[in-house]
């Protein structure tokens, strides 16, 4: 016969989706009855009572009681008490503590740990010299490549009046917020944030800078990220104010340049990367998307123009690092998740994105030796 303990035992190994921490450890589970017949039935106390994730903490749970020989599993649900979450924010918060030189300023709170001058988080920053070029595409495809090769990624939408992230990889759902503490939304591996879950009705934003700054602040400071190994930016296009606070802000980032062939698009984007330059970061590469489209036959038909991301690239002193063609993704990849603008790995856009990551990644790795 089943006891508690031997129930407890195996739900060790279920874990909270957003917290990424055991459902025991977190004193989710409560009430545990069993009967001589091994049904069991039991409370499991989530942080909100309106949690995303409570179908796939249930399917979870009564898996793993199967498993061990459970007959039939009856789960309840529960919510914390405002006590109760403002204990597990807190004790998230000391688990996470802000290293080091993590402080945001004299009466601000302190940032996330990932700023920390220890923290071996990779910071990339995605930027434009105009909208329209792409740069959020290549945003959420370069973040999905990175987890595809089994990266701990997260992506700050910090295009704070054209957010478009969570439209772009399929969100329909808000951030948890426990107490003052949000949770990131994950999706296909990838943990995001971004203004656009604050937003009614897709409204627009109508704040000067310092408004934009305190957000991007929040967006570290309020924001559980967990273990990351690479945090990508989806910047605003430009040389603004967002980008000037990330420049101050992340004074370690890298970045990476969005341009399309046309010489004037590639014009433009050289003020963005001679701001990287003047502010010292260093400029990982070019990307020219929409570079070209695919012929049937197998040539290439430059529609666009031809040659500005090789140009924009030689003018910055940095490598040209992918030049990616007209397509749109397949919504059949994955009819139970779409995301409608990540391309399937398989595709040849795909493959494109692929070896950008890897390309990446083999660089900043030896860097970082």
């Amino acid at each position: 016969m089943l006891t508690e303990q031997r129930i407890l035992d195996a739900l060790k190994e279920v874990k909270d989706p957003e917290l990424n921490k055991s459902l025991v450890e977190l004193n989710m589970i409560r009430d545990i009855q069993v009967d001589q017949d091994n049904n069991v039935g039991l409370t499991v106390v989530l942080t909100i009572s309106g949690c995303p994730l409570k179908a796939t903490i249930e399917k979870d749970v009564v898996n793993k009681l199967k498993e061990i020989g459970a007959n039939q599993v009856k789960v309840t649900f529960g919510s914390m008490t405002d006590q109760e979450r403002a204990a597990l924010a807190q004790r998230l918060r000391q688990e996470a503590g802000a290293g080091p030189g993590a402080q945001s300023g004299q009466g601000q709170p302190p940032l996330s740990p990932l700023l920390a001058p220890d923290s071996k988080t990779q910071f990339i920053a995605v930027t434009s010299g105009k909208g329209g070029v792409g740069k959020s595409t290549v945003t959420v495809n370069l973040a999905k490549a990175l987890a595809r090769m089994g990266k701990k990624v997260g992506v700050i939408d910090a295009d704070i009046y054209g957010f478009s992230v969570p439209d772009m990889m399929g969100i329909d759902q808000r951030p948890t917020v426990i107490d003052d503490m949000i949770l990131p939304v994950e999706k296909h591996g990838v943990k995001v944030m971004s203004m656009g879950f604050f937003v009614e009705d897709n409204s627009p934003v109508i704040w000067r800078g310092p408004m934009l700054g305190k957000m991007l602040r929040n967006f570290f400071s309020q924001v559980h990220w967990g273990e990351l190994e690479y945090m990508i930016l989806d910047l605003p296009p430009g040389t603004g104010d967002v980008a000037l606070d990330v420049h101050t802000l992340i004074p370690q980032s890298k970045e990476i340049i969005v341009t399309t062939p046309h010489a004037t698009a590639a014009f433009v984007a050289a003020r963005a990367g001679a701001m990287a330059i003047k502010t010292k970061h260093e400029i990982l590469g070019v990307v020219e998307n929409m570079a070209y489209y695919q012929l049937p036959d197998g040539s290439k038909d430059y529609i666009f123009g031809r040659g500005g991301g090789q140009k924009l690239a030689e003018v910055l002193k940095t490598e040209l690092l992918a030049q990616v063609p007209l397509g749109q993704p397949d919504q059949q990849a994955d009819v139970d998740n779409p995301s409608p603008s990540i391309y399937p790995e398989d595709s040849v856009i795909g493959q494109i994105y692929a070896r950008m990551a890897e390309k990446i990644v083999q660089r900043l790795e030896v860097q970082a030796k």
